[in-house]
């Protein structure tokens, strides 16, 4: 069943979406801290007659329907801290960037709100519309189902839209894990000064790290299952001030990434293990510290994957979905799947050959604008569909 309907009403109202979108693009917002991302969205839905709620530091929720069953609905929201290098007539001048997409997801979050907001006569249950906060920093899912999105009504199934640059309106979907964990780490390692003349009057933390991240590497090369993924990189080494003096001082910065829940714990187990005893080795000390908690890796339930996928290929044609390999990048949807299962797209909005080169969280990214209606249809038409199926 292919509803004209929906499809045709996200069409007419593209300029508006687009509209929003821009004025999102011009004017980003980072992490928690987005008020005037935030007083539009309010603003908007409160036109549409939604009555929004504040959830957490910065979320915003809203409901559309009857009492039954709930279908949830995301769009982030957060732009990334880096200035923006296109030539557009709407680019942002104020040294941040939606450089990864969020502006458009919030847009066509909107548009699927009026489209449900109008049909609400057709939803057999409760369509949950979830404004995150702070994805970037994968903090922002976290605080919101803490703060209760997942409540009151309870949410029975999710779905999150992301772009990526492909084929415009091609939608990918992996099965199972589609997104690894997330776990920042800094090791600090202590030991003592000394003139560099007299090296053995201290103790070298240089040294202990160069030691350090040659044990880490054995995590991926020698103790976890090579089907069973796993990337530990440390991206960052900061100690020293001058070629003749030993620091007191070592910072080591990376992350860990896995596919497994089980593999995550054990990871973060052994890089304690290792960090410590390496240290003690040396007779230098260390202390790691991890940013927040994390997240754990997305994965995508098998039965909602199916379903809307069919939904998809219903309503913007057979072959528009297609499955792709999981990915090590992180996304904190994930949190929202460890509660009730979800599933997170991917949306194509213009390849290299169509003129669009720059991948996310690059200065001189763009995307197709034409997305964005398709992306507030499948929004919209999957819950009504899903609601319908589980009434």
């Amino acid at each position: 069943m292919v509803d004209i309907g929906v499809m045709e009403r996200a069409y007419e109202l593209k300029e508006e979406m687009i509209e929003n979108r821009r004025f999102f693009h011009r004017n980003p917002e980072t992490g928690f801290d987005l008020p005037v991302t935030t007083g539009r969205v309010r603003e908007i839905l409160e036109s549409m007659g939604y009555e929004v709620k504040k959830v957490g530091k910065s979320g915003l929720s809203a409901t559309v329907g009857k009492p039954g069953r709930t279908f949830l609905i995301r769009g982030d929201m957060d732009a990334l801290p880096m200035a923006e290098e296109t030539e557009l007539e709407y680019r942002s001048e104020n040294g941040c960037m939606h450089a990864c997409g969020h502006d458009i997801h919030t847009s066509a979050l909107l548009g699927a709100a009026r489209i449900l907001r109008e049909r609400e006569y057709e939803l057999n249950g409760t369509v949950k519309l979830m404004f995150q906060p702070c994805e970037e920093m994968v903090m922002g899912a976290r605080d919101m189902v803490e703060n209760g999105i997942l409540e009151d009504p309870k949410v029975d199934a999710a779905m999150a839209l992301h772009v990526v640059h492909k084929p415009l309106g091609t939608v990918g979907y992996s099965k199972g894990s589609a997104c690894a964990s997330s776990d920042v780490f800094t090791i600090t390692i202590t030991g003592k000064g000394a003139h560099g003349a007299a090296s053995y009057l201290g103790v070298d933390p240089i040294n202990v790290a160069v030691h350090m991240h040659l044990a880490l590497q054995v995590l991926n090369s020698r103790e976890t299952h090579p089907d069973d993924m796993v990337v530990l990189t440390i991206g960052m080494i900061s100690g020293g001030a001058a070629a003749n003096i030993i620091p007191d001082t070592v910072v080591m910065k990376g992350t860990i990434r896995t596919m497994n829940s089980d593999t995550r714990e054990f990871m973060k187990g052994r890089l304690l293990d290792i960090s410590e005893s390496v240290a003690k080795t040396f007779r230098a000390d260390c202390r790691v510290e991890f940013l927040s908690e994390g997240v754990p890796p997305m994965v995508n339930d098998e039965a909602l994957t199916e379903d809307v996928t069919g939904y998809i290929d219903d309503l913007l044609g057979e072959g528009t979905t297609y499955e792709i390999p999981r990915m090590t990048g992180s996304e904190d949807f994930s949190v929202v799947s460890e509660k009730v299962p979800s599933l997170l797209l991917w949306v194509g909005t213009g390849s290299e050959d169509e003129g669009y080169p720059y991948g996310v969280h690059n200065p001189k990214v763009t995307f197709n604008e034409d997305a964005i209606h398709k992306m507030a249809a499948i929004y919209a038409d999957c819950a009504i569909r899903w609601l319908e199926k589980n009434d």
